[in-house]
């Protein structure tokens, strides 16, 4: 453990769910660690950011190694309060979003409040990794996600100074024991789409209201380097993020079709 390091740590499913708590032992490993986590759930909440209404901030933990803190806020407003006001004056070495409850491979990537902290902090420039584990289950088994994660953080940071900014990588752990786990396998992001299911219900004053539930459809299943494809066979997919959202092949196709 090198205490010199200072690692922040933050996550969607808000400082009281289990899996941030094995984060914090994790992070606790590599350095002294500075949490700043939404004060309830706050899934599926991508970059979004509080602009009317004003944040509050609580600590909630204090020790010699660790620091957390709750936001009332997104997990972006965490990672922007986090760079932009704590850590003015202080160097962060890595960044550490979850252990998220249920997977964000795929089309999930944009939906995520867990990557998308970790995508924000990465403008910083300090590497981050957004950790999940495909097991919505409030009580999970983390162990394999803490295994793993604490392989891929060690290499993350013995190679930092090397590796290119920005830097963000979305790790996804599959659901099984960690003995069951095959290994650690660079992915990308899978094709597909969620098509959703509306259920219509009236409340007691018989005011309609929908529940929100659907399936993901996954448009290339038997493709062996895309990250639900490693998953569904027992593996770690490591996806590296980015940001820019051109579609150049569609400025090909345009060119010369818009004047």
């Amino acid at each position: 453990m090198n205490n010199q390091r200072t690692i922040f740590l933050t996550n969607d499913d808000s400082y009281l769910s289990k899996g941030f708590r094995h984060a914090v032992a994790l992070a606790s490993e590599f350095g002294h660690v500075i949490a700043i986590a939404p004060d309830r759930v706050q899934s599926g909440m991508s970059q979004a950011i509080t602009i009317n209404t004003p944040l509050f901030l609580r600590q909630v933990e204090h020790s010699e190694n660790v620091e957390i803190y709750a936001l009332s806020g997104t997990p972006v407003d965490c990672a922007k309060l986090a760079f932009d006001h704590f850590f003015a004056e202080r160097k962060i070495d890595l960044v550490i979003s979850g252990i998220n409850h249920g997977s964000n491979a795929a089309v999930n990537v944009m939906y995520s409040g867990t990557m998308g902290a970790a995508i924000e902090s990465s403008f910083y420039g300090v590497p981050s990794i957004g950790l999940s584990l495909d097991d919505h289950d409030a009580d999970a088994d983390f162990t394999g996600a803490v295994e793993y994660g604490r392989r891929i953080i060690a290499g993350v940071l013995a190679a930092a100074d090397r590796l290119p900014r920005p830097l963000c990588l979305n790790v996804n752990v599959p659901r099984c024991a960690a003995s069951e786990i095959k290994g650690i396998r660079l992915s990308r992001q899978t094709r597909g789409f969620w098509r959703e299911d509306f259920y219509a219900r009236q409340d007691p004053q018989g005011r309609d209201y929908f529940w929100l539930t659907g399936a993901f459809q996954n448009a290339e299943p038997d493709a062996e380097d895309t990250d639900e494809w490693a998953l569904a066979h027992r593996y770690v997919s490591v996806v590296p993020v980015q940001v820019d959202m051109t579609d150049y092949r569609m400025l090909k196709s345009l060119d010369g079709l818009i004047k």
